[in-house]
């Protein structure tokens, strides 16, 4: 049985995070550095999440598979003979091999390469040679192959975007994207047009960092001040019950085309889906997957929107952008990681009640879902 939270992350630690105030204060170091912490989230919080895995383009075409982590558990992404995307766990039911260790077309079947048990791109077990002798197609007395399938994991796509929930017990999938939708204001996603995606690795900081970074409008005009136009006066936080994030309204149209400076909407899903939208024409989806307390793999996917994609010209523009805003944005989040090596980082800082009550929400998601 794992330790409770309290064990975890200290009783007196979540009860000053529990303690109200006029200053709020943050997560105590623990929750971004504790081995012990993270395997709690890895049980607990992303098997009961819709937990974003993928994007639907890099699986273009039926027998297109894509092997992903999601709370430390192998999985795997297939596209079937149908065009549905489907989600399984990453192993083969007769010695529990790893099926699929890098994207790939397995055509039309899955084999396992160890002993050559081989399955539908629906999951169901085809083909289970010399299992029960020296016949090929001999199975032992009382073998039922339909019951040893792929184990399915309860997966929906959404547009471009592949999300998974382990254990199958999270709300409908329309009920978890539905607050974000409404905060799109009627924008029209059925136009997207993807540009490119940008794969940064994995970066030396806790997954929370990313996405409280993201959440956060306060740090903005002091990191991105030479790639970003966008007043922190101007800005407003997104603190709805299901969507977190920010938002700025800017007057008139964008001066150049190698800052931001447009009307933005950016705006979460919990736990880890990162949904940006530039008016009037440009969508930045992020995914990130936490691999270990202190690395999380990030990529991002640049649309377009619109009856034509964006030129060339301005696709080579978004990405060095982006690139440039990011490698400000992970500078600062490792730096962020490397501060809770500190004591002073037990306490857990103090969060700004008008910039940063969405990050205190997203906050208390974290430790509602470990409880």
């Amino acid at each position: 049985m794992s330790p409770s939270l309290p064990a975890v992350i200290g009783a007196e630690a979540l009860a000053a995070f529990d303690t109200p105030g006029p200053v709020a204060r943050g997560l105590t170091s623990t929750a971004y550095t504790s081995e012990a912490f993270f395997a709690l989230e890895n049980e607990r919080l992303f098997p009961g999440s819709w937990v974003f895995a993928g994007f639907a383009h890099e699986l273009a075409r039926p027998g297109d598979a894509m092997p992903v982590s999601v709370a430390g558990k192998p999985l795997l992404l297939v596209r079937d003979t149908g065009g549905r995307i489907r989600a399984f766990h990453n192993v083969c039911r007769h010695r529990c091999l790893k099926l699929i260790d890098a994207p790939c077309n397995v055509g039309r079947a899955i084999r396992c390469p160890y002993h050559s048990w081989t399955y539908g791109l629906d999951g169901s077990l085809r083909l289970t040679p010399y299992f029960g002798g020296r016949d090929p197609r001999a199975a032992p007395p009382g073998f039922d192959r339909a019951e040893h399938g792929l184990a399915t994991v309860r997966s929906a796509t959404w547009h471009d975007w592949i999300f998974v929930n382990p254990d199958g017990a999270a709300p409908p999938f329309e009920d978890f994207t539905a607050p974000l939708e409404r905060r799109l204001d009627g924008f029209d996603l059925a136009g997207l047009h993807h540009l490119a995606t940008i794969d940064f690795g994995a970066v030396a900081a806790n997954w929370k960092l990313l996405m409280e970074n993201f959440i956060e409008p306060y740090h903005v005009q002091f990191v991105h001040s030479t790639t970003t136009e966008q007043p922190l006066a101007d800005h407003y936080t997104v603190n709805d019950a299901g969507c977190l994030g920010c938002a700025i309204d800017v007057s008139g149209e964008a001066t150049r085309d190698d800052t931001l400076s447009v009307s933005a909407r950016y705006l979460t899903l919990f736990p880890n889906f990162v949904f940006g939208y530039y008016v009037p024409d440009q969508v930045g989806v992020q995914i990130v997957l936490p691999l270990a307390p202190d690395r999380t793999i990030q990529r991002r996917a640049i649309y377009s929107v619109g009856p034509e994609p964006a030129s060339a010209g301005q696709t080579e523009r978004l990405v060095r952008l982006w690139r440039e805003v990011h490698r400000e944005d992970h500078a600062m989040c490792e730096r962020l990681q490397q501060g809770r090596a500190s004591e002073v980082a037990a306490g857990g800082g103090v969060l700004s009640p008008i910039w940063e009550d969405s990050v205190r929400t997203f906050q208390g998601l974290v430790v509602g879902s470990l409880r």
